[in-house]
């Protein structure tokens, strides 16, 4: 009786009540047919009450047995709950880590030794396994889902700092997979044979098939190595099927091809050299190619010998391009723009000509020289200028063009300029391509923007979208030189360019040559001869960029802090309450290159916008340009600057030296 009101009462407890309630109904329905059957006192009744006796004993019985079955797998599923809570911290397939404040390991799982190798005593701390490890668990805003590397093998991390626990899952597998996958993508490129036209024109048909055969060859042997598909498509243009693992293996040395190309075709006479552009991310192959051919032009307009490698989606990546980009700019080209562009300013109500945020001489020079085309082709024309950030020998030039008052009442503020835009205006950015260092950016604002971009800096990533015309020389002397020889196609019967405009035209020359002394060419010689010979007055430009005692002064106290890092690269730099002019810090620069073994000059100052600034000169064997783009600048090999916000003179000084190790250990 005991047994059975135990199991009874076992079975009961881990039943629910709505089965209980279902039982207990149940034997009281029976209990009640058995007394009426035994009240009513015939043969039926008690037949009837014998079997309601039978049913409900075995009814009992077999309520006893289920519960007993159910008892039993209860405790089994319990037993296996307790002994599974138990042992999966030990012994679960998941490397378990336990932590104190000071990252002192305190416990390990046997999964976390046999996975990582790692059986770490008391002593050691997190950071003696993976230094990245560490760094999640300050790192709270990333100490989620994470996936690092512990010597070949790939986990996935959560950190619990409250708890001071770390889960590492093994999913190398899986990470091989995606590796794998990452390294077979599809990508598309373009490569391009620099100058090739120029340099086969005068050539003999014999040398020009020897020398397409080498090319060929040596491009063929090179695509082969790289297991890439090569197809010649015209004389100077050839395309590329590849995978993104041979390409990061490239980037990864440098694109080499581009010295071996460029070493034997010096020594040959015949200084060629090849501009590439690959473009990977997406599984549009059409896409790709698009893109692919916009990364050459990219290429081509930093002047070409170089490779832009771009995810899509991402910031483009540049290899080679150290050396000066050869001229290949001719009258043709020089007539078919200044052709484009009268075009253009015949569909426009008016022209907005602005340079970059802190004008010099070529910016004012060439926007002069814009302003004057405009106006020959009977559009109005006016010059965006903030009087706030001008440098002293602008300042001098604009006072004398303020004597002019046709001139005059066309240069405008950079808020004017915003007011009187309309859907017909055309703008014009001279002298640079980016829109976030224009005077104005806003000026860009809205849709449908008409932009013209005339240039002779290495094209930058940040481009305006889809402008109308492009005119960048990165072999050009100055943006004044390329709009001067635009000057000379335009109609005869129009007002010639004044004194004061080809004084300013040819003074953006002699600033950006340093008097003719550097990246001239017959052709900079050629428009510094048609200026002088419609009135550029060279004495204007002597007294305009003449130096005043405390310029001197300051110039000098900037070199005495000169300083040489890897024995030819010289660095001086400013105080850090004390801010310069910036035609101050780029005369130092100069200055620094005339001093014996320096290659390469770099002055850091504080500029008057707050920013710290860098004017980076060389002699042409060192790319200041590629070392001012890792610093968020840009410019020509041998002329580049950059200005960074929200730092020290100090701080820029160590970001700039580590910068120039690391390129003298990659050389």
């Amino acid at each position: 009786m005991k047994k059975i009101k135990s199991n009874l009462k076992f079975f009961l407890s881990r039943v629910d009540h709505s089965t209980q309630l279902t039982a207990v109904s149940l034997i009281v329905m029976l209990v009640a047919i058995l007394i009426v059957g035994l009240v009513r006192g015939s043969a039926a009744g008690y037949i009837q009450a014998v079997l309601i006796i039978i049913s409900l004993v075995l009814f009992i019985y077999l309520f006893l047995l289920l519960g007993e079955k159910a008892g039993k797998y209860t405790n089994n599923l319990q037993y296996r709950i307790d002994r599974g809570t138990d042992n999966s911290f030990v012994e679960y397939p998941l490397g378990i880590l336990l932590y104190d404040a000071d990252k002192r390991i305190q416990w390990v799982n046997p999964y976390f030794v046999e996975k990582t190798g790692f059986n770490p005593s008391n002593s050691m701390s997190v950071g003696d396994i993976s230094s990245e490890l560490s760094s999640l668990i300050d790192d709270q805003e990333h100490a989620g889902n994470k996936t690092i590397q512990i010597d070949n093998k790939y986990y996935l991390v959560q950190v619990q700092t409250e708890l001071k626990v770390i889960y590492l899952l093994d999913i190398t597998y899986y990470s091989n997979i995606e590796n794998k996958y990452e390294g077979n993508r599809s990508v598309v490129g373009q490569v391009y044979l620099d100058n090739y036209a120029e340099i086969t024109q005068s050539m003999s048909d014999r040398d020009v098939s020897n020398l397409d055969n080498y090319i060929t060859n040596e491009l063929s042997n090179w695509a082969s190595d790289q297991q890439m598909f090569l197809k010649r498509i015209d004389d100077d243009h050839f395309f590329i099927m590849a995978y993104t693992g041979k390409i990061f293996n490239m980037e990864q040395n440098g694109f080499k091809i581009l010295d071996v190309i460029r070493e034997f075709t010096s020594q040959q006479n015949v200084p060629l050299t090849l501009s590439m552009g690959f473009s990977y991310g997406v599984d549009d192959l059409n896409k790709l190619n698009t893109e692919a051919q916009k990364n050459l032009n990219l290429a081509l307009g930093r002047g070409g010998d170089q490779v832009v490698v771009k995810e899509i989606g991402e910031k483009a990546r540049f290899y080679g391009g150290n050396t000066d980009p050869m001229e290949k700019r001719t009258r043709v080209r020089a007539r078919m723009i200044s052709e484009a562009l009268q075009e253009l300013l015949k569909e426009s109500d008016q022209v907005i000509v602005m340079g970059h945020s802190h004008p010099d001489m070529d910016v004012l020079g060439s926007s002069l020289g814009i302003r004057r085309i405009s106006m020959m082709n009977n559009t109005p024309c006016k010059i965006v200028i903030n009087p706030n950030t001008l440098h002293s020998d602008v300042s001098r030039l604009l006072g004398m063009i303020d004597e002019d008052p046709e001139i005059k009442k066309d240069i405008i503020s950079p808020d004017e300029s915003v007011s009187i835009k309309t859907p017909k205006t055309l703008i014009v950015m001279v002298d640079h391509s980016k829109q976030s260092i224009s005077i104005n950016p806003d000026l860009f604002e809205g849709d449908n923007n008409k932009v013209v971009v005339i240039d002779h800096h290495r094209r930058g990533e940040e481009f305006p979208e889809n402008p109308m015309l492009i005119y960048i020389e990165p072999y050009a002397s100055s943006t004044s030189e390329l709009i001067t020889e635009m000057l000379e196609y335009q109609p005869k019967n129009k007002k010639a360019i004044e004194k004061i405009e080809a004084t300013a035209l040819l003074a953006g020359i002699t600033v950006d040559t340093k008097s003719f002394s550097l990246r001239t060419g017959t052709r900079t010689f050629d428009a510094a001869s048609y200026l002088r010979s419609v009135g550029a007055d060279e004495t204007i430009i002597q007294n305009v960029l003449k130096e005043n005692v405390d310029s001197f002064i300051q110039k000098s106290h900037l070199i005495e802090t000169i300083t040489m890092v890897n024995d030819n690269m010289a660095i001086c730099f400013g105080e850090e309450d004390k801010t310069y002019d910036p035609v101050i810090v780029a005369q130092a620069a100069d200055t620094l290159l005339s001093l014996n073994n320096v290659e390469a000059s770099f002055v850091i100052s504080k500029r008057p916008d707050g920013r710290v600034g860098i004017s980076a000169r060389s002699l042409g064997s060192v790319n200041v340009q590629v070392i001012m783009e890792k610093l968020g600048g840009g410019g020509h090999l041998s002329d580049a600057a950059t200005q960074i916000p929200d730092s020290t003179v100090e701080e820029v000084k160590n970001q700039l030296v580590e910068v120039l190790t690391d390129s003298d250990k990659k050389n």
